[in-house]
């Protein structure tokens, strides 16, 4: 049985291949790009072989540490598990549980998270590849390190079955697992910079790490090679009690969960009140908008804007920081500008198959244009306006004021015009609804790149006169153009927000069915 589940693993992963050949070359970039870190990091491991072994010590250990937390936090936060042998699927097989623990623990090596980890596990053996006890330590670490790492993400997912197919707990968890890429620029200088002041802290962080189960079973190969025997039989002891006491809480956790799956059903709820819908004018516009405010409340593809916005003053404080300049705070509302209004550009296409209900109930391409882009003013608006004007009680440049406030305001409407003309003609292919919105979906990413960059190409073409009208301030040091720019670029911008609300509206008029029919091959 453990052998059929390995080869059926096999089989889910080269069907994976069998795909179109857009796809497959997206999927080969992937690979190429994975290859390239697996090389790197196998390649640093072998180098320490020349290290000092305090360093190198250092580095397995943290390094090992890390790579568990990451086993145990990413495949929980980032929505997009590996969920081809879910437990909950051999509810109705009789197979025995110790040989479904063993066949899944296996499988999990079957795959690029898998194999990758696996793989720099025994590069820690040429690190260590200096005398035979500490070849032989690190080759009995590298594989209880990898083996407790697919046994914790196991343990962790199955316990959280519960929470993973809650689609609230999906959409919340991928927002947040975000949060800290958007920041890692900040947090690794902090870190660095923290480190930098004490020479002797990750040394000894590293010694008293190993004696966790975090670093137990990495920290074998460094004290063998150092001729600490007592100190590594304990470690051993530490991680293979690490090893098993996970292996007993998964099996505990497998048989509950094969007797009582988890359950992803809704309670029933009674009617009330229409919430937005009330609020809003009873037309079609006013109809389309409300509907697409709860898709910015509640859809995480929405959302995910949201919290990208906010971060921008972090990262622009922090680079700041860095340099002594804090000008490029003063970007902040052109760039929140572009962002919002290029974020309805793919609008159609979140609405997958839903987009239906607009050609059904017949309405006007001009009212679904302006409905959509009311709804995202309603939100962005406030926010260009923090962000234009925020920042000018931090940096005191107030001349900048009104030329910045100008171009922000030009930029939302003008991106909102056109996001409405893009959308209402393209297709791109975007994270289907329930899904994390940072999956990459299947689809012709040639032509969505295109239709991004063509954009973005024209958007800045329109918006060439206020540009030039920064850069009149910029090289005469006049405050005239700011105002000029201030009563020129929002009226310029809703001329043409509106003619981009018609134009769309008018597209989407004439080939409505045809966009429906291509939304409906993405599901």
């Amino acid at each position: 049985m453990v052998a059929h589940l390995l080869s059926l693993k096999w089989r889910l992963l080269l069907n994976g291949f069998k795909r179109s050949p857009a796809q497959l070359i997206g999927m080969g970039i992937g690979l190429l790009y994975a290859l390239g870190i697996l090389v790197l990091l196998i390649g640093a491991l072998i180098a320490l072989r020349w290290a000092d072994a305090e360093i190198a010590h250092t580095v397995v250990v943290l390094g090992g540490a890390a790579a568990l937390l990451g086993w145990a936090v990413v495949p929980l936060l980032a929505s997009a598990a590996d969920m081809t042998l879910d437990p909950s699927r051999f509810t109705t097989s009789a197979i025995p549980p110790g040989q479904l623990l063993t066949g899944l623990a296996l499988a999990g090596f079957i795959g690029i998270p898998g194999l990758a980890t696996g793989l720099t596990a025994l590069a820690t053996v040429g690190t260590w590849w200096r005398s035979f006890p500490a070849v032989a330590g690190a080759l009995l670490g590298a594989i209880l390190g990898a083996l407790t790492c697919i046994v914790l993400s196991k343990v962790v997912t199955t316990a959280t079955a519960g929470l993973a197919s809650s689609r609230r707990f999906k959409d919340v968890s991928s927002l947040v697992f975000f949060i800290p890429l958007m920041l890692m620029g900040p947090i690794v200088v902090g870190i660095v910079d923290g480190v930098r002041g004490t020479a002797d802290y990750l040394p000894a962080l590293a010694r008293t790490v190993s004696w966790t189960p975090l670093g137990a079973a990495w920290s074998l190969g460094g004290d063998l090679e150092a001729g600490d025997v007592v100190s590594a039989g304990l470690k051993l002891l530490i991680a293979v009690a690490t090893v098993s006491g996970l292996l007993l809480c998964w099996h505990v956790l497998l048989q509950h969960a094969l007797v009582t799956p988890p359950y992803a059903g809704g309670s029933a709820k009674k009617g009330g009140k229409r919430g937005l819908f009330d609020v809003l004018p009873g037309t079609p516009a006013g109809a389309v908008a409300a509907r697409a405010l709860i898709y910015w409340m509640k859809d995480p593809r929405y959302a995910g804007s949201l919290v990208v916005v906010p971060l921008f003053p972090v990262i622009f404080f922090f680079s700041g920081s860095q340099s002594g300049d804090y000008g490029m705070l003063m970007l902040l509302g052109p760039l929140t500008a572009f962002v919002m209004a290029w974020s309805i550009c793919a609008d159609v296409s979140y609405d997958n198959t839903a987009f239906a209900l607009h050609l059904a109930s017949g309405v006007r391409g001009v009212d679904d244009r302006l409905g959509r882009a009311i709804a995202c003013l309603t939100i962005s608006l406030p926010l260009v306006l923090l962000f234009s004007i925020g920042p000018f009680f931090f940096t005191g440049s107030w001349v900048w004021a009104p030329n910045l406030i100008g171009l922000s305001l030009g930029t939302l409407f003008t991106g909102l015009g056109l996001s409405s003309v893009i959308s209402a003609r393209y297709n791109i292919a975007v994270p289907l609804p329930g899904d994390s919105p940072f999956k990459k979906p299947p689809g012709n990413v040639a032509q969505t790149l295109a239709v991004q960059m063509i954009g973005m190409g024209a958007l800045v073409l329109l918006l060439l006169p206020q540009l030039a009208l920064m850069g009149a301030q910029l090289f005469t040091g006049s405050i005239v153009p700011g105002w000029i720019n201030l009563g020129v670029g929002p009226l310029v911008g809703l001329a043409l927000f509106i003619g981009g609300v018609r134009l769309g509206g008018k597209w989407l008029d004439a080939r409505g069915p045809e966009m429906f029919a291509q939304l409906s091959v993405n599901r």
